[in-house]
């Protein structure tokens, strides 16, 4: 049963762009349309899952063991930029298309303080590697629900008519502020 509480409140109760408010910048950059979204979501998943789990290891074997925690952010980093850069050069070979889509934003990933914070969030909250990769996954998940509810928001948007002071930046910022409130919601469900 911990796993499922895990999966709702990282999903849902707890989605770490509307309530905790990290990975804005991708959030807010990439929602334009739903492929981009998705393909960013699939990205993020990939890259949070395998850096939640490669950092749990590390961790584990070797900054805990030396007593080497205070180099937890330094590690998790250096890996996290070795796996957007496997995942970048995937991409270009498998499919240029959504590479091409992605652009700038694909090496955001490796700024994303969504996978650096689930990586040190895993380690401090003492997590085995099941609930690692469960919480990992779970998370991302909950990123690419909220980037594509969003895209698909502002595709609809485009076809309003709203006044010129509510356009750009303005309408996707007061969306997701009400999207925020939405899934708050969900916090008095479930707690963890």
């Amino acid at each position: 049963m911990n796993l499922l509480a895990i999966v709702f409140v990282a999903i849902l109760a707890n989605n770490i762009v509307l309530n905790q408010f990290l990975g804005i910048c991708p959030y807010l950059g990439v929602s334009k349309r739903i492929e981009t979204s998705l393909g960013m979501g699939m990205a993020v998943i990939f890259v949070m899952t395998i850096s939640s789990i490669v950092t749990w290891i590390i961790d584990i074997l070797l900054l805990q063991p030396f007593d080497l925690v205070y180099l937890r952010t330094i590690a998790f980093i250096l890996v996290i930029a070795g796996l957007v850069q496997l995942v970048e050069t995937v991409l270009k070979k498998t499919n240029p298309t959504l590479f091409r889509a992605l652009g700038i934003y694909l090496p955001l990933i490796t700024t994303n303080c969504t996978i650096l914070g689930v990586a040190l969030l895993n380690v401090q909250a003492g997590n085995n590697i099941i609930e690692t990769i469960v919480y990992a996954i779970s998370v991302a998940v909950g990123f690419t629900l909220a980037l594509v509810i969003m895209a698909g928001i502002r595709e609809r948007l485009e076809l309003a008519t709203l006044s010129s002071y509510l356009r750009g930046a303005a309408v996707s910022l007061v969306t997701a502020g009400i999207l925020s409130l939405a899934f708050m919601g969900f916090k008095g469900m479930m707690t963890l």
